[in-house]
């Protein structure tokens, strides 16, 4: 089926994301007749035709019509020219899940017997489908860290690589790649880049606009924003995206007309809601970093990390994940979680609810060895920052942070943390 995502017609008078967020894809341009304020759910599996020649023309593509929702729908469509209109995309295609983006981006564009680079620290889920299954299909994958500039340029100009798929910022260490430069050096040599910008969100960070080719969220984080909803999505250019459809609709990981309901609703206050989190893990950091009790903290607004040059340079914002390591051991961290009253001990971000975790205890049925493998160590915390009150949760942290021993442990110093102060 043809993607439909069309220009909006709002959205030239429109200059700021905050704006594009509340009105783009719908206002003037919705293909739904309603004069409703919000967009309304289409709950229909599938669509009839007036007779044969409607049908005839619509398969010609004379006209445009809906035919199976797993094809998309009006609600879906919205959504989808919504994340345009903010990514700066000429097309979105959204699906069921962050993860069913990835993979299905990664199927469609990677050829059999292909070649993937990606970088050590990503999301699990992700590393272990490019490490696990895509081998099945021939694709190899080489894993650099962000920083190897000159690692990537050797791979792709010594061997056919298909696509640097990266995260920026990474997860959980927060780690900035130059998505200008790593485009400007695989696209020499036709390699594609995307771009999983679900930890920056297009509120922050502009992918496309840098010169990756395509960029994926997940969209059950910050752009769902209440935990409540699971989506994802891939956006870039209508050839790119119009060729990942046609396995998308083979595959059926179709986002229902509910969740792209709410979506579009969480979207309307996600500049407000993002704008807070930035604000919130920014101060946070600095508390944390100047604490005794914490030895180390990863946040790209902070002039000690490591890409912090390139973060002020490509984000706006730098996001409302922190993560830190804490003066102490495995015991002593969990002391710390465990005393923490605010945060939701969970495995997401992005919501309106702070979130921590401990990725080691996540991680409980990975070897010890090869967790520390992935710099999952055992004194680390991601804590995802909601939209509470900045003092509440300041004051929260540091009273769990004073419920810990003051001097760090042998087996600490022994399981390799780092010890020092950035």
């Amino acid at each position: 089926m043809e993607d439909m995502n069309d220009s909006n017609p709002v959205q030239p008078f429109l200059s700021s994301d905050g704006s594009l967020s509340v009105h783009a894809g719908e206002r003037l341009g919705r293909g739904i007749n309603s004069s409703s304020i919000t967009t309304p759910i289409v709950n229909t599996t599938t669509y009839f035709y007036k007779n044969s020649s409607e049908l005839i023309d619509s398969k010609e593509k004379r006209i445009e019509c809906h035919e199976y929702t797993r094809y998309g729908s009006p609600t879906t469509m919205v959504l989808e020219e919504k994340i345009s209109a903010l990514e700066g995309a000429e097309s979105t295609l959204v699906m069921a899940s962050g993860m069913c983006a990835s993979t299905v981006m990664l199927l469609a564009m990677v050829p059999p017997g292909g070649h993937i680079v990606t970088t050590r620290d990503c999301y699990k889920e992700t590393r272990m489908f490019m490490e696990s299954f895509l081998p099945k299909l021939g694709i190899t994958v080489t894993l650099i860290d962000t920083a190897n500039i000159s690692g990537l340029e050797t791979l792709v100009n010594n061997h056919k690589v298909s696509m640097l798929f990266t995260e920026s910022p990474t997860n959980p260490y927060l780690k900035c790649v130059d998505i200008e430069l790593v485009s400007e050096i695989c696209h020499k040599r036709g390699t594609l880049v995307c771009i999983d910008g679900t930890v920056a969100t297009f509120l922050n960070q502009k992918a496309l606009a840098l010169g990756a080719d395509l960029v994926l969220q997940s969209a059950t984080k910050y752009i769902g924003g209440h935990n409540d909803v699971l989506a994802g999505y891939i956006s870039g250019s209508m050839k790119m995206i119009s060729e990942i459809r046609i396995l998308h609709n083979l595959l059926g990981g179709t986002l229902n007309p509910n969740a792209a309901y709410l979506l579009i609703r969480s979207m309307k206050t996600m500049h407000l809601r993002v704008k807070q989190q930035n604000s919130t893990a920014l101060r946070m950091a600095q508390v944390l970093e100047a604490h005794p009790k914490v030895s180390r903290v990863y946040y790209p607004g902070l002039p000690s990390h490591p890409e912090h040059h390139i973060a002020k340079r490509q984000m706006t914002g730098f996001g409302g994940l922190v993560t830190f390591e804490i003066a102490g051991d495995l015991e002593t961290t969990f002391k710390f979680v465990d005393s923490l009253k605010i945060p939701y001990i969970a495995t997401s971000f992005g919501g309106c609810e702070s979130f921590v975790d401990q990725p080691a205890a996540r991680n409980w049925e990975v070897p010890q060895e090869e967790r520390l493998k992935y710099g999952l160590k055992d004194n680390l915390v991601r804590f995802s920052f909601g939209v509470e009150d900045f003092d509440d949760l300041k004051a929260d942290i540091l009273q769990a942070l004073e419920t810990i021993p003051a001097k760090t442990s042998s087996s600490f110093l022994q399981n390799g943390a780092v010890s020092t102060k950035n």
